[in-house]
C-alpha cells in the first residue's frame, strides 16, 4: 500500500467513540415545555454519579500512567458515566423525546455513545491529559454555548410543530458528537483526540 492510501486509510478510520443517532424528530409538546423541570431528577443523579465517576478517572489516571492503559472495569465504570451523561445532555437540548434511563446502558436511549474498549495509550499523552485537552475543551464550550442557543430556539419549533426541525438537531448533534468526544478523551476512554470528521449516525 502507498504512503498516500495508507494516510486516506488512517484519516478514513473511525473515532473510538461515537455519537448514535435514532431518534425520529418527534416531541412531546407538554414534555418540551417542562423539560428543564424534567430533567431535575437526572442531572441530580448525575451530580453524585460524577463524584465517583471523578474518583475513577483519577484511579485511571494513575493505573495509565504505570500501565499504558486503563483497566477494562474502570473503563468500562467511566463509560457508564459518560454515556448517561450523554443521554440526559441529549434530552435537555432536545436531541431526543424519551425520559432518559439512569443506567447509562448503551443501546437504552436514540442518542447514545459508542465506546470502544479500552486500548494502550501512551504514557506521555496520558500523564499530561488535561494540558492536552485544552484547545478541545474550549472548543467543546463554544459549542455547547451554541447549542444552547439551537435548543432554545428549537424550544419555539417544537412547541408549535410538535417535532424538532431535522437541520438544527443535524447540526447540534455534530457539536454535541465533538463535546462527547473531547470528555471521553479527558476521562481517558480514549487516546485520540476528538475529531471533526463524520457525522453523528448510526
Amino acid at each position: 500500500m502507498s504512503t498516500m492510501a495508507q494516510t486516506t486509510a488512517a484519516h478514513s478510520e473511525r473515532h473510538p467513540i461515537g455519537l448514535i443517532v435514532e431518534d425520529d424528530l418527534r416531541r412531546n409538546r407538554l414534555t418540551v415545555f417542562f423539560r428543564l423541570l424534567l430533567a431535575i431528577p437526572q442531572l441530580v443523579w448525575l451530580y453524585f454519579f460524577g463524584i465517583f465517576a471523578a474518583f475513577a478517572v483519577f484511579l485511571a489516571w494513575v493505573a495509565a500512567v504505570f500501565l499504558g492503559r486503563v483497566p477494562g472495569g474502570l473503563h468500562d465504570f467511566i463509560a457508564r458515566y459518560q454515556r448517561a451523561t450523554t443521554h440526559v445532555t441529549a434530552y435537555v437540548l432536545l436531541l431526543a423525546d424519551p425520559w432518559p434511563p439512569f443506567a447509562g446502558s448503551p443501546g437504552s436511549y436514540p442518542i447514545d455513545l459508542r465506546v470502544d474498549p479500552a486500548a494502550p495509550q501512551s504514557r506521555l499523552t496520558v500523564f499530561f491529559r488535561v494540558f492536552l485537552a485544552l484547545p478541545a475543551l474550549l472548543l467543546a464550550y463554544v459549542f455547547r454555548t451554541v447549542n444552547t442557543l439551537v435548543a432554545f430556539l428549537g424550544w419555539f419549533y417544537c412547541l408549535i410543530f410538535g417535532r424538532m426541525h431535522e437541520g438544527m438537531r443535524d447540526i447540534s448533534a455534530w457539536m454535541f458528537a465533538f463535546e462527547m468526544q473531547t470528555y471521553a478523551y479527558l476521562f481517558l476512554l480514549t487516546g485520540r483526540y476528538p475529531s471533526f470528521a463524520g457525522a453523528p449516525r448510526a
